[in-house]
């Protein structure tokens, strides 16, 4: 049945305005975000500065000629303007294009191309390109400029449809496709407040991604803003045991990261040490958390772990929280409100009853799913099954309502909570002249942990260097997508059809 009308936004909403213009009326003074930095630097950001400023850059980017909805790509490291200039550029009813810094200069391009990029934002260490086709350059000088400049008396009076945000992940194809999100796609955040974060405008958020990635943006910054709460993000230097610190250094109250940087901080953390008395519960998705890593984090902390599944297309659906129990090896249930199915693998769209395997699939009312794949009709095409979108996740639920998750129905690896598609490794792995054939897929190191492997066989004559193959990726790749490990192998297994098998090639010494 589809999502009730109490759950779906006004007509009229600008998913900028709906985070920050009621805070710096309400709350002006209270802190919006803080910076955490080496040496313990700390740089604060308030609502009402944030809101200045989002105005700021919003007529700055309109005053530089840039229409509503051309695509503004931002290329920065993990940096308070970073954020700014997606809710800028939100505000300005443009469509921001978030991006990571490790994307090489070829994958940028790509993306830049494929999205028909108007205006690309840069931070420190981001040199403007030989050619960059008449598009729109703006470095930290052009930011601080806009931000001190003339704001917009208003954000801009987008529809809930309108689009808003572009984000790419991995495909079936050789190359990233674009996910499209409307400005309502925020408001279809709301039941994970309550229902897995716990979120209210006392906490202090802490998060530990980066803001490329759409967990961080979502989780660490967006909602925190639109309850009115205060987010922590660090960009010091990489620091496995710095974590706790934090959490007391600014009394975080919910702590948020992938199921391995908890076990980190089992590992390399004198816990003892910290105050975590703030802290009330963490909150963990990108990846599946081991029962025995709940275990141990649940027994040497006593604070409660709330996972929740979801995915950049419609973000997190699926959690336990304060107000869903925790089931060790499931990410909990449907938030209420939302509108979950298991379907058939093939035939008709008609939901499978509890305890049957299928494809996970939400409605397609859901205010928070995409408006579709940028320019990739047929992938689209694919993933729509009726009145469902189903991403290909196959999962049961059982008698309680709870999800397993039982694999992909396709080959897309997780690293590190980035969709990678094998076929984009392989098509990099395949132009060295060294390689023959090529296979990827994810190699289980540990019982909870998986990295990419890539399978090579040599062109005859050539030496087996996995060094070498390593270094060619880490040019021609972002630094997720990268083979952690090379296998050498005679040949791939294949189907009778000639298609490699990537399921099996885990199961292949080599």
């Amino acid at each position: 049945m589809p999502i009730p009308d109490d759950r779906l936004p006004p007509p009229r909403f600008n998913a900028a305005r709906h985070c920050l213009a009621e805070n710096a009326r309400q709350r002006g003074d209270k802190t919006a975000l803080v910076m955490a930095g080496e040496s313990g630097a700390v740089s604060r950001l308030t609502f009402g500065q944030a809101d200045r400023a989002v105005r700021g850059i919003a007529a700055g980017l309109l005053g530089r000629g840039l229409k509503p909805g051309d695509r503004v790509m931002i290329r920065m490291g993990n940096e308070t303007d970073y954020v700014l200039v997606y809710f800028g550029a939100l505000a300005a009813g443009l469509v921001a294009l978030p991006s990571s810094p490790q994307l090489t200069p070829d994958e940028a391009a790509f993306l830049m191309g494929n999205a028909g990029v108007a205006a690309i934002v840069v931070g420190a260490g981001f040199a403007k390109p030989p050619s960059d086709d008449g598009r729109l350059w703006l470095d930290a000088d052009a930011v601080a400029a806009m931000k001190a400049g003339p704001p917009l008396v208003d954000y801009a009076d987008t529809g809930a449809d309108d689009p808003a945000t572009l984000v790419y992940t991995s495909g079936t194809t050789s190359r990233p496709k674009g996910v499209l999100h409307a400005h309502r796609a925020i408001w279809g955040r709301r039941p994970m407040h309550a229902h897995w974060l716990g979120l209210t405008e006392s906490d202090v958020m802490l998060h530990a991604g980066t803001m490329n990635w759409t967990y961080t943006l979502g989780v660490g910054i967006t909602d925190p803003w639109a309850c009115g709460a205060t987010a922590v993000l660090y960009n010091g230097p990489r620091d496995r045991g710095a974590w706790p610190r934090l959490i007391e250094m600014h009394g975080a109250t919910i702590f948020a990261a992938v199921p391995s940087v908890y076990r980190q901080i089992l590992k390399y953390s004198d816990l003892a040490a910290y105050d975590l008395a703030r802290l009330r519960h963490g909150v963990t998705a990108g990846e599946a958390l081991s029962p025995d890593l709940l275990a141990e984090w649940t027994d040497r902390t006593g604070i409660p772990l709330y996972e929740a599944l979801g995915m950049s297309e419609v973000s997190t659906y699926v959690s336990s929280g304060p107000t869903i129990a925790v089931r060790p090896g499931s990410p909990g249930r449907p938030q209420p409100g939302r509108c979950v199915a298991i379907l058939p693998v093939d035939g008709p769209p008609e939901p499978l009853p509890p305890g049957e395997t299928g494809l996970l699939a939400v409605h397609r009312s859901e205010p928070g799913l995409m408006l579709g794949y940028w320019q990739r009709p047929e992938e689209e095409a694919a993933v729509m099954r009726g009145a469902w979108f189903a991403g290909g996740d196959l999962a049961s639920l059982d008698a309680g309502g709870y999800l397993w998750f039982h694999g992909r129905n396709d080959d897309l690896m997780n690293a590190m909570g980035y969709r990678v598609s094998p076929v984009e490794v392989e098509s990099v792995l395949a132009a060295h002249p060294d390689v023959a054939e090529v296979g990827v897929a994810e190699l289980a190191v540990r019982a909870d942990v998986r990295v990419i492997a890539a399978f090579v066989v040599p062109r005859p004559g050539a030496e087996p260097d996995a060094d070498g193959l390593l270094a060619w990726c880490s040019e021609r790749l972002a630094g997720y997508k990268c083979p952690r490990s090379i296998r050498f192998l005679d040949s791939l297994p294949r189907t009778a059809n000639g298609k490699v098998q990537r399921k099996r090639l885990a199961e292949t010494q080599g």
